[in-house]
């Protein structure tokens, strides 16, 4: 995967956490909510990421805030809308399965920072009311339907990506129900059913996304391929999404890097246990971002074009989360790494 690169141990990079969780602070809004951009749109997911770099940064405070944003401006049925702008949703915007369910992922790793049990109850019925939105949307094979368009129409699509991020969030709901008291039998059987359809039945997914280096390693991140077969899934792809000294293609197809699919890339690194080879992507980022703390959305190669000059707080909050994962910055850096959430063993045999 590194051409014996991996071999040769590097020095902790000294990653400027300071700058950029104060970027993230810039563009957070007095009533909690963080926006792609000071003048962007804001999406629950983003908008939860960028929660997760404010607690990695200790912005506690500003950190739960962005989680009551979401508690007050959650729907009926326990969703959020996929865009927001001004507060108002978009046109013709919808709701996402995905997008909804994360904050289970966020207050969990806010939990693991803080302790904070008392906010953990305070916000449970936002959880609990996320995660019952997303499971009735799951399809009769275990998948997950993307997303509900706004005349109440489920879009039957499955997107593995989405997919694979739900199935960690369900974990997390899960550990929080536990910490709290509750028995969540449905939502167990809910996660086994879609780990199941993730590890057996590719058919059930989209596959027009299959060129987004997302698919690539979100099982993996994710929690769902786990140890060889995971390695496996990492050396088949390696060379079609990762570009050395640059950082991981966000599609194959195309000449540009991202530094969000990079970070995230990192973490999967982590999540197996490979710090060096995380340190070492790690380090090909570090020197793609502005003066203050922002970094770059992405960069084609070899020409050093910057994809687009909107300066997104989600990036920042996925490279602060890769730092904590390889420099255990905070109690929540565990969260990613497989085998911390211990799930119960999935109910079927897999298929190889």
């Amino acid at each position: 995967m590194f051409d014996g690169s991996a071999s040769r141990k590097i020095q902790p990079l000294l990653v400027d956490v300071v700058s950029t969780v104060e970027f993230i602070k810039s563009v957070q809004k007095n009533n909690g909510e963080i926006p792609w951009s000071p003048k962007g749109k804001t999406d629950p997911w983003d908008h939860v990421e960028s929660a997760m770099g404010l607690t990695v940064g200790g912005c506690t405070k500003e950190a739960k805030n962005a989680y009551l944003w979401s508690y007050d401006t959650q729907l009926k049925d326990g969703s959020w809308w996929a865009y927001y702008k001004n507060g108002k949703p978009e046109d013709n915007t919808y709701k996402d399965t995905n997008m909804t369910s994360y904050i289970a992922v966020g207050v969990y790793h806010y939990y693991l920072t803080t302790g904070d049990k008392k906010f953990l109850f305070e916000i449970w019925p936002c959880i609990e009311k996320a995660v019952e939105y997303t499971i009735n949307k799951q399809g009769t094979e275990g998948q997950m339907y993307w997303a509900e368009t706004k005349d109440g129409k489920t879009d039957k699509r499955a997107l593995l990506t989405g997919s694979s991020s739900i199935y960690l969030s369900l974990n997390c709901a899960i550990k929080m129900a536990g910490i709290l008291g509750y028995k969540k039998s449905d939502w167990e059987a809910s996660r086994m059913w879609l780990g199941k359809a993730i590890h057996c039945k590719s058919h059930l997914f989209d596959n027009s996304k299959s060129n987004f280096s997302m698919d690539w390693y979100y099982p993996i991140l994710c929690g769902i391929i786990t140890g060889q077969k995971a390695e496996k899934r990492l050396q088949k792809y390696w060379d079609i999404f990762a570009v050395k000294d640059w950082g991981i293609k966000c599609v194959s197809d195309r000449p540009w890097v991202t530094m969000a699919e990079t970070a995230e890339l990192v973490m999967t690194l982590v999540a197996l246990g490979k710090i060096t080879e995380a340190e070492i992507v790690f380090s090909w980022i570090q020197d793609k971002k502005y003066e203050n703390g922002a970094y770059w959305m992405g960069v084609t190669y070899p020409d050093w074009v910057i994809y687009t000059d909107e300066q997104t707080a989600w990036t920042g909050a996925a490279v602060l989360l890769a730092a904590d994962m390889i420099y255990c910055l905070t109690p929540g850096h565990m969260l990613f790494k497989h085998g911390f959430l211990k799930p119960h063993r999935f109910m079927y045999s897999l298929k190889n």
